[in-house]
């Protein structure tokens, strides 16, 4: 009976040409609507093009000496340290938790772990870890998210110092356009203190969506920033438009998208199926989950993950520790359900958002989602720079711990990759 049923799920392809009917119609505002933005940066070909000039790290190099030469210095020594081999290998790693036992262990790269950090609001936090991890032996992780303004750190120079020090270590960015529900565009919000305790609806309304797309667009083609944060279903679909379109962008959805089950998954990534180019390429590659979400739920999306084949494309990323303040009921650490998770699920990454609880308990000021909305000149007046630094640090020595578990248990990371060999 089940076998009859199930045949009344499959959509004739007439669905399809529905679609496409109304994606290339010249009279359908939605899509004139985009491509008027994007006309406004060139053909796909010369947006392409742009960002590949701003991004080269000579170019990033080059203009953070005219806009912030004293982060210059920090960049070369960077990049000294990485070239001298200084950082600790895999394999010293491995020993150094191990023991003689880590030539016995069988490690599956297969089912690595990310090692993701969140959020790198500034580029000396980046620097401060870097030396940290030549002083611990530890590891500077795969993956940094960034939520600062990005008009303040444009104008700093912090923008240009970040992605330089990202191509130096060999890890992935992605940033967090200021278009989002927190910039006044809905207007029912009463402030940022009134979008942490649910997610979704909080985004772009409106005339909002495009001017996303028009944000994006302009960081890509002057800066290079290729991946960025995304939490509103409408700017999903332009992204995936975008990218179909031929420019290379590149996105992850947020946990304040609120996907906390596996049809909210299929949802989602059915729309990625049915735009993904013909090379089988996405521009989702990382799909952040609600913090409610367990390990059965991400286990069953992994199966229709690879059967669209998705598997190597999309990355499932989920939150191991989260801010003390602001965002969920404390203590909050997923670690050992990771554990469990990366014994059978590929392409995941671990996100830490926050000190594990036995030390953010403890801090004088424990990190807190507001936090990452403040000026950066508002956060030096009151005193609290120092604060939110050890903050910082403490979600670094959160990562580093769970690299330790992982490897104790004979699991595989993905930390920095032009650093730790």
């Amino acid at each position: 009976m089940i076998e009859n049923l199930r045949e009344r799920l499959r959509i004739s392809s007439d669905r399809l040409d529905v679609i496409n009917a109304i994606l290339i119609d010249p009279n359908i505002d939605v899509v004139n609507d985009f491509f008027e933005v994007v006309s406004k940066y060139g053909t796909p070909e010369e947006i392409n093009a742009k960002a590949r000039q701003a991004s080269g790290l000579s170019t990033l190099l080059r203009r953070v000496e005219q806009i912030r030469p004293e982060y210059l210095a920090d960049l070369k020594w960077l990049k000294e340290q990485r070239d001298k081999q200084a950082f600790i290998s895999v394999a010293e790693y491995r020993r150094k938790i191990l023991g003689n036992k880590a030539d016995k262990f069988k490690f599956d790269d297969n089912c690595a772990v990310t090692l993701e950090i969140s959020a790198c609001q500034y580029f000396p936090w980046a620097i401060a870890a870097a030396k940290r991890a030549l002083e611990q032996n530890s590891l500077m992780p795969g993956r940094f998210i960034r939520v600062r303004k990005m008009t303040e750190q444009e104008a700093d120079g912090d923008l240009l110092a970040m992605m330089a020090a990202m191509q130096i270590i060999g890890a992935s960015l992605v940033e967090t356009l200021d278009t989002k529900g927190t910039d006044g565009s809905n207007v029912h919000l009463g402030g940022i203190e009134t979008i942490t305790g649910y997610f979704g609806g909080i985004g772009q309304p409106n005339e909002h969506a495009l001017q996303w797309l028009d944000e994006y667009l302009y960081y890509y083609t002057n800066y290079g920033v290729k991946q960025v944060l995304n939490i509103n279903s409408g700017t999903i679909l332009l992204g995936y438009l975008l990218h179909r379109l031929g420019v290379d962008i590149e996105f992850k959805i947020s946990v304040f998208m609120g996907n906390d089950n596996p049809y909210a998954a299929l949802w989602t990534l059915l729309a990625a199926k049915l735009f993904s180019r013909d090379d089988g390429t996405s521009p989702l590659i990382g799909f952040n989950w609600s913090n409610s979400v367990n390990n059965e739920t991400i286990e069953i999306a992994s199966q229709f993950r690879k059967a669209f084949e998705f598997e190597d494309v999309v990355r499932f990323e989920h939150h191991i520790t989260e801010t003390w303040k602001s965002i969920v009921r404390q203590p909050y650490n997923r670690r050992q359900e990771l554990m469990k998770l990366a014994e059978r699920v590929p392409n995941i990454s671990a996100k830490h958002e926050g000190g594990d609880p036995e030390v953010e308990e403890t801090r004088k000021h424990p990190s807190d989602i507001l936090d990452y909305f403040r000026n950066k000149q508002e956060i030096i007046a009151s005193g609290d720079w120092e604060s939110l630094t050890i903050n910082f640090l403490d979600k670094f020595d959160a990562v580093n711990r769970t690299a330790h578990a992982l490897t104790e248990r004979g699991l595989s990371f993905r930390a920095a990759q032009k650093l730790h060999y």
